[in-house]
């Protein structure tokens, strides 16, 4: 087996900066993803370079993150926020850059794990021009994700012949969950192979601070019914379902029930127009006394916003994975999600949380209430997700099972080249 150290591997996430605050305009999971993973190769003797797009004239080129893991940007398009589904006409650029670094750094990597469709296509043009093994994770699919948007958007063909073509030709796609791998399947394509490799959390900083320094910490009531949403303001992440169950909840009147929506915006971007939505609907219902936004929450704040809740929500229309549910759950507290997707993975119903319909008010309101109203139920379930998730979800585990991987897909061309030794 080919030992992972001194071994240089790229992480291409086109859009989704390893390396920039999350709660920005379109970062969220996946910047979150690369960025640990690369992390927790490199502790793991792996030389890791995360690619991106630079997209603010103001941004370092390369970021170094520790002594094995940096992020690079590459110049591909007008230095500025571009949204994802405006990006692929840029992709050829970027691949000449990708390229053009190789060449001035004096090495080719062997290895790229790219992210999300726009990143897969770079990869798959790499191969075409020299020897690389592509590892892909797709984060979100497109025959999944059209279901649930109103407007189909033009780039809906290039991104679902893309997501097919890839499939059917990486070396290694990775599911996050077994409900990804049934929708790759159904839904992608029956060819190509699929391996199962969850998405993880850090362990050690979610689940440092107890509910009780929380709340002292960010100034809430001992008594206080928390409920927290943590994410991006995006219509498919259903907070308007948290808002309207919220208001349907049977401890709406109680002075002490609480809304924290926590999450980052752009004023004038699509972030920030949801985010104005969404204070209309909490303006409209009388709510705004009982909810705050406190914006981007940042690293270093996060673990306390999760202790100090008595339920953390992920309304969301469709997840690959989840990570706002197992970072919750790391915490102790538990998780009220969506019944769709990976969530019906990362949460283990009346184990570790409870699941609703998506949409569904109605049915979240119920699930909230059954975990504000019983705090016995609620603390079964905190410690239950906390153990899950030390079980199964750490990312260093999640690096650990890559590295396996990637070593082996590296094995595999090592002894193409070299037949004798086979």
């Amino acid at each position: 087996m080919i030992s992972p150290t001194k071994k240089r591997i790229a992480l291409i996430s086109v859009h989704g900066d390893p390396a920039v605050e999350i709660g920005k305009e379109e970062a969220g999971g996946q910047n979150v993803y690369v960025r640990q993973v690369g992390e927790s190769l490199a502790k793991q003797g792996w030389l890791v370079d995360m690619f991106t797009r630079s997209s603010d004239s103001q941004q370092e080129k390369i970021v170094q993150h520790s002594p094995n893991c940096r992020t690079i940007r590459l110049t591909a398009g007008p230095k500025e926020f571009i949204p994802r589904d405006e990006l692929y006409g840029y992709l050829p650029v970027f691949v000449r850059e990708f390229q053009k670094f190789q060449l001035e750094s004096g090495w080719q990597y062997p290895l790229v794990h790219t992210n999300y469709w726009l990143s897969s296509w770079v990869g798959m043009e790499l191969k075409k021009s020299q020897q690389v093994k592509q590892v892909h994770t797709y984060h979100s699919l497109g025959a999944v994700k059209y279901k649930s948007v109103p407007t189909i958007p033009m780039i809906a063909k290039t991104r679902l012949q893309v997501e097919k073509t890839l499939l059917e030709t990486a070396d290694r796609v990775v599911a996050t969950s077994p409900q990804e791998r049934e929708h790759m399947r159904y839904l992608v394509s029956a060819k190509g192979k699929i391996d199962i490799i969850p998405c993880g959390t850090e362990i050690q900083l979610f689940g440092s601070i107890s509910r009780a320094a929380a709340r002292q910490k960010l100034g809430i009531s001992p008594a206080a019914k928390v409920v927290l949403y943590v994410g991006r303001f995006d219509p498919r992440k259903g907070i308007e379902t948290l808002v309207r169950a919220v208001n349907l909840s049977s401890l709406r009147d109680r002075a002490d029930l609480k809304l924290i929506i926590g999450g980052g915006w752009r004023e004038g971007e699509s972030d920030g127009k949801e985010r104005d939505r969404i204070d209309s609907i909490v303006r409209e219902l009388g709510m705004s006394e009982i909810t705050s936004f406190p914006g981007g929450l940042s690293r270093e704040i996060l673990p306390a916003y999760y202790a100090a809740a008595d339920v953390c929500v992920v309304p969301s229309h469709y997840e690959p994975f989840g990570l706002v549910a197992i970072e919750a759950m790391a915490c102790g507290t538990p998780a009220v999600a969506s019944d769709v997707g990976g969530l019906k993975f990362t949460v283990v119903p009346e184990e570790t949380g409870l699941l609703a319909p998506p949409k569904n008010e109605a049915a979240f309101a119920s699930a909230i209430d059954r975990i504000l109203l019983d705090p016995a139920l609620a603390q079964q379930l905190g410690k239950a997700g906390r153990k899950r998730v030390e079980t199964y979800f750490s990312w260093d585990g999640v690096a650990a099972q890559l590295g396996q991987l990637y070593a082996q897909l590296l094995e595999q061309s090592a002894k193409k080249l070299d037949p004798v030794s086979a």
